[in-house]
């Protein structure tokens, strides 16, 4: 999936997932474009997936041995 960004110098591209976490990890980009919201994110301001503390409930990404 590639995705729309906006760097801190105000230019725009279009980067692949894995690209963009590199950004946002390395702080070079101001913002970008969640389609599944239908607006832009920043990563200072807004929840970026993986970033946003810890999840406190039952295990849901456990499978069993053997399921479908």
């Amino acid at each position: 999936m590639v995705l729309h960004v906006q760097y801190h110098n105000n230019r725009y591209d279009y980067v692949s997932h894995t690209v963009l976490e590199e950004l946002i990890n390395t702080q070079r980009i101001k913002r970008f474009y969640r389609p599944s919201e239908e607006r832009w994110i920043t990563p200072d301001l807004d929840p970026v997936r993986g970033i946003g503390g810890h999840y406190i409930g039952p295990e849901r990404r456990h499978t069993r041995h053997g399921s479908a």
